[in-house]
């Protein structure tokens, strides 16, 4: 079975929802249809369309910077058109302004997100619709597929006061969701007066992983090499909040994680004992840059072996657990700025409230840490209703 998506539709000519529009295009080295060809080059060809702007998330237009670098981007070297970058060095950056949108009457957006509520680009199309909305520009949605399908819903809420670019707004930490359904379920809850018009997907079931769907993988950022990665992304990422090695640094990233002076061994046969449809191979890694670079760290690669038992979000959690009781005071949570951010303890915005890190200091077992999360998940899966395509 094979699937569509919102661009390779534009591009089959089964919609003319851009003709005769003046647009601005949200975009990254993933924005490709079906043949790897990239929508700035389909649209920009595109006899009806007259794209006169780009527009670059976290990373990059075309995905040159690591996690958190600012990007300042003024023109696209192939094409000659403007760029405006929505990831520099504050708060003020994330957000296109309305000399960025003049002249515009819609803002295309074409990213593929991982399924993980800390994944930047879905915070991108939301402070957008909000810049949109203010401007009196349309904002055009072109679906894609939700890498790790759109069925199961899994993690805490973002309690008040915990907002962050890792989660402007409260969504579990695996949601389950396209970007053209969680810009449904944003406009609607927030009653954001923009006009939104998503160009859905043929042929995508929410049972399909992304390689069920026929499409071609690209790197949607710099360390999601894989969709093996997207995989444990939404509890490997949790990482971040800590002092540990997320694998950023090695060839892959999320899968190996770890840290100096851990017992791989141990590490791996306790995982093995809590987390089911994996394997944890002890291993010995490296790190080229970012934490721990050029220091051996003792830690695990997470060998998958059955993607609809393993528990993604859980997982992360129960790594960190782990790695806390073995490294004893040896271990720390990561207290500097993450992402714009200096006051809030990092793992508090990943984990949308101060009561992970709380748990896992009183060594709580991961039961404890994860037992309120099902009344949440329903609660979310009942408000997502009215906002799904599929």
């Amino acid at each position: 079975m094979s699937a569509s998506t919102g661009l390779d539709r534009v591009v089959a000519g089964e919609t003319e929802i851009l003709a005769g529009r003046t647009i601005g295009l949200l975009a990254n080295p993933a924005s490709v249809d079906r043949s790897l060809v990239h929508a700035i080059d389909r649209l920009a060809a595109a006899p009806k369309v007259d794209l006169v702007r780009l527009f670059g998330p976290e990373h990059g237009l075309r995905g040159t910077a690591q996690d958190m670098i600012a990007v300042a981007e003024t023109t696209d070297p192939r094409t000659g058109l403007p760029v405006v970058g929505l990831y520099g060095s504050t708060l003020e950056t994330l957000a296109p302004k309305a000399e960025d949108l003049a002249g515009l009457d819609a803002l295309v957006f074409d990213l593929q997100d991982v399924g993980a509520r800390y994944y930047t680009y879905i915070w991108t199309l939301l402070l957008s619709m909000r810049a949109c909305a203010d401007a009196g520009v349309a904002v055009v949605v072109l679906d894609r597929p939700n890498p790790l399908g759109g069925t199961v819903i899994e993690g805490p809420p973002i309690d008040a006061g915990f907002e962050s670019f890792v989660g402007l707004s409260s969504l579990p930490n695996r949601h389950g969701m396209t970007a053209g359904e969680i810009a449904r379920l944003l406009k609607s809850r927030e009653a954001i007066g923009v006009e939104l018009e998503v160009v859905a997907m043929a042929g995508w079931s929410r049972s399909m992983w992304f390689d069920e769907t026929g499409l071609p993988w690209v790197m949607p950022s710099p360390n999601m090499p894989t969709l093996e990665t997207a995989v444990v992304y939404p509890g490997m990422c949790l990482v971040e909040g800590t002092e540990l090695s997320e694998g950023r640094g090695t060839t892959r990233p999320f899968e190996l994680a770890g840290a100096p002076g851990i017992d791989s061994f141990a590490l791996a046969e306790r995982l093995a004992a809590e987390i089911d449809g994996a394997m944890f191979r002890p291993v010995t890694f490296e790190p080229t840059f970012q934490k721990h670079a050029g220091v051996a760290c003792g830690g695990v690669q997470i060998h998958v072996t059955d993607r609809d038992r393993y528990p993604t979000t859980r997982a992360g959690v129960a790594f960190i657990l782990a790695a806390a009781e073995l490294l004893g005071e040896r271990f720390d949570w990561r207290t500097r700025a993450y992402e714009f951010v200096d006051d809030i303890p990092a793992i508090d915005l990943l984990a949308g409230s101060a009561k992970l890190r709380a748990g896992i200091d009183a060594r709580a077992s991961l039961a404890e840490l994860t037992s309120s999360w099902g009344a949440s998940e329903a609660s979310f899966a009942a408000e997502r209703e009215d906002a799904l395509l599929y």
